[in-house]
């Protein structure tokens, strides 16, 4: 196990934002992962959780306290059934599930991070969503100090949240098992219409895994959405803001607001969400609230390629990224009536 003092964190994001941790444990084992937790715990020191770092605001301050940086391996299929150790790379772990003719994440492809991270946020993308496939998490339970296997209906799964961010100081994942599908080697069924679309099939039809797999790599580039150290549109969280989900109500009061502020033939995105709720789009508010394509002035912008994502221009600080997802977030709010709430975590600092 790895000990570091006064060490930099911003190497360790995908912002590559944030002051320094006054201690980094780099745990390769899951022996070392536990060991760093109780350590922590029985002395009280704040500990902080580092996978991938693709979801992560770190202050300018740093933290004071012990990152753990999660760096363990481990790959294994057993038939349609999948293990990954937290510390796997995410994007790794889904070429070689593809590669092996297996389906369900597909169309995760390209997504940066760690395995252990993808339960926390149920991440999604392309009309796919871990919790679908998601069989079992294998978790140290800092409450009870041992170790747990939750079950996905144990896990509390819904749009980008589960039970994990709701307690994040209770578990820290060590491994995830996914429940994937053999289906000959084609994907699962394409749910999201611009995948379909650039695929030239129909929604519901699946098409070789692989040939899914790359499409939306290339559509995620396209938006600046697939890490390049050269790429200064992929110095970021990717969607910084959660899609929005309206009451009956809320959603009546929006559709209003846009309408008196385009026009009466204008018609916002709107996505059935169960319980009468809808689901709206934050890339579509953002860019009528007037934020476009590389809006901003300074170190901190908006992504030239999506107005979802904001990006470190290569001498950002955390705080001037914070003044612009404030500006956003307000602009937005004085515009339509709706508050859209940050995606990644942040350390030290709020929104």
């Amino acid at each position: 196990m790895q000990e570091l003092h006064d060490a930099p964190l911003a190497p360790l994001t995908t912002f590559r934002l944030g002051g320094p941790a006054r201690r980094l444990v780099t745990a390769t084992t899951d022996d070392e992962v536990i060991a760093a937790v109780r350590e922590a715990d029985d002395t009280g020191t704040p500990l902080l959780i580092i996978g991938g770092g693709s979801n992560l605001v770190i202050g300018d301050k740093g933290f004071e306290g012990t990152a753990l940086r999660i760096a363990t391996r481990g790959f294994a299929l057993d038939g349609t059934t999948l293990t990954l150790a937290a510390g796997e790379n995410w994007s790794d772990a889904v070429a070689r599930a593809v590669a092996a003719g297996l389906a369900g994440i597909e169309c995760l492809a390209g997504i940066p991070g760690s395995a252990g991270a993808t339960p926390i946020q149920n991440v999604g993308a392309y009309g796919q969503e871990v919790s679908a496939t998601i069989s079992e998490v294998v978790a140290y339970d800092r409450r009870a100090e041992e170790t747990v296997t939750l079950r996905n209906a144990d896990c509390g799964f819904s749009y980008r949240h589960s039970r994990f961010k709701q307690d994040p100081h209770r578990f820290v994942v060590l491994r995830v098992r996914f429940a994937l599908e053999d289906a000959g080697g084609l994907s699962a069924p394409l749910k999201y219409p611009e995948t379909a679309r650039a695929l030239g099939v129909g929604a519901g039809d699946r098409v070789p895994a692989a040939k899914a797999r790359e499409t939306v790599l290339a559509l995620r580039a396209g938006k600046g959405m697939v890490l390049d150290a050269a790429d200064h549109d992929t110095w970021s969280a990717g969607s910084f803001f959660t899609n929005p989900i309206l009451t009956e109500a809320e959603h009546a009061a929006f559709v209003r607001r846009v309408q008196d502020r385009l026009g009466p033939d204008v018609t916002p995105p709107g996505f059935p969400d169960g319980d009468s709720r809808v689901k709206t789009s934050a890339a579509w508010l953002i860019d009528r609230a007037g934020f476009t394509k590389g809006y901003g002035s300074g170190p901190a912008r908006i992504s030239t390629k999506h107005t979802l994502a904001l990006t470190n221009r290569g001498a950002a600080t955390t705080e001037d990224l914070l003044a612009l997802a404030r500006e956003v977030r307000d602009g937005v709010h004085a515009a339509f009536g709706v508050l859209l709430v940050n995606e990644p975590v942040t350390v030290g600092v709020s929104l």
